[in-house]
């Protein structure tokens, strides 16, 4: 069953062209990867939504992830609470809904 993979992220303040610009360049070539997509949420707030074969296909590219968070880790706030830079939750699809 595929899984998903959601991450929040805080940019600093007129860092957002260079945060996308990270993610336009990244190249997700992880095993398992169907897909993602960015999404603005907020003046400096985003998401990555990335779905999956499987969950073990992302718990196996965490490491991969993480290296690609390195490349614009200083483009980010820190979220607070102890969360650090990033929020992610990740899970397998238990309902999937069409038109």
């Amino acid at each position: 069953m595929n899984a998903f993979n959601i991450v929040r992220f805080r940019v600093k303040p007129g860092r957002q062209e260079a945060f996308i610009e990270a993610h336009r360049r990244a190249d997700p070539n992880f095993k398992g990867f169907l897909r993602g997509t960015l999404v603005k949420t907020g003046d400096q707030s985003f998401c990555m939504v990335g779905e999956w074969d499987s969950f073990d296909s992302i718990v196996a590219a965490r490491p991969q992830m993480i290296g690609l968070l390195d490349g614009f880790r200083d483009e980010l706030e820190d979220l607070g609470n102890g969360l650090g830079v990033t929020d992610p939750v990740s899970g397998t699809v238990v309902l999937d809904l069409k038109p």
